[in-house]
């Protein structure tokens, strides 16, 4: 039974308000069950949640959603895909900025670009 929920993470290039993470998006991870049965992909809430996680592992961000802003869903993430995930944390707005890319045929290719805010429990 598939119990994973997040990817291999293959390395990391960590700044104070920006990382860029190496994600191998495993073909076990259970999210992928069910979306879709014949063409599977890597739903957007996931990606969403991803971004979420890691800007608060690696940039200490509020672990609180407020809202989305602008998001884009571009290309499919699919099963054992490597995907680059880029944050950058704007403390003063309290804005999280996120885009999932890769290359294909050496070209640049985004899957998904997007921008939330981000908060503590009590605002």
């Amino acid at each position: 039974m598939m119990t994973k929920r997040k990817p291999t993470l293959l390395a990391t290039d960590i700044h104070p308000s920006q990382a860029t993470l190496s994600l191998r998006v495993d073909a076990d991870i259970l999210d992928f069950s069910g979306h879709f049965p014949n063409f599977a992909l890597l739903p957007g809430v996931t990606q969403i949640d991803w971004a979420i996680f890691y800007a608060n592992q690696y940039l200490a961000t509020p672990t609180q959603f407020k809202g989305m802003e602008v998001i884009k869903f571009q290309e499919p993430i699919l099963p054992d895909m490597t995907v680059a995930l880029v944050l950058n944390w704007d403390a003063d707005k309290q804005k999280l900025a996120f885009q999932y890319r890769s290359e294909r045929d050496g070209n640049p290719v985004v899957h998904a670009s997007g921008k939330m805010k981000l908060g503590e429990r009590s605002d």
